[in-house]
């Protein structure tokens, strides 16, 4: 018989910037208490910046919603950030004074991408290894 895997966390956050630290905080609480100490800064970055990203880019109104997906697999623990909006994510050219939390995605992230939803919206899912080499 094969393992059962966990369910995923799921959490929805009204698009406004007070759901930054709420979705920070909701994170942090659902790992594994043993993880904690080891992941709870880098993915608490990772998620206010995304985000931060789907409330500013990816939200036109403040009744629509920003969605976290928050599941272990395959050595890694995977955030997927989902909004309403179809613009991926850009990086910041030399000069660009927006843009630098993708920056800090990339240096975090073992790896992510930008994926577009089945009906309609964008996430972007990114993977923080379990262990991290010295």
């Amino acid at each position: 018989m094969p393992d059962i895997p966990l369910v995923p966390a799921l959490w929805q956050f009204p698009a406004h910037p007070a759901s930054v630290g709420r979705a920070r905080r909701a994170v942090a609480q659902a790992l594994p208490r043993g993880l904690r100490p080891c992941l709870t800064d880098d993915l608490g970055l990772l998620t206010s910046e995304l985000v931060t990203n789907a409330i500013r880019h990816g939200t036109s109104q403040q009744d629509e919603r920003v969605e976290l997906v928050l599941w272990p697999a395959d050595g890694h623990y995977w955030l997927a950030v989902s909004d309403p909006g179809t613009a991926a994510p850009a990086h910041p050219g030399a000069d660009g004074e927006t843009g630098r939390g993708l920056l800090i995605v990339d240096r975090l992230a073992a790896a992510w991408a930008v994926r577009p939803r089945p009906l309609h919206g964008t996430s972007v899912v990114a993977g923080l290894p379990l262990h991290r080499d010295g």
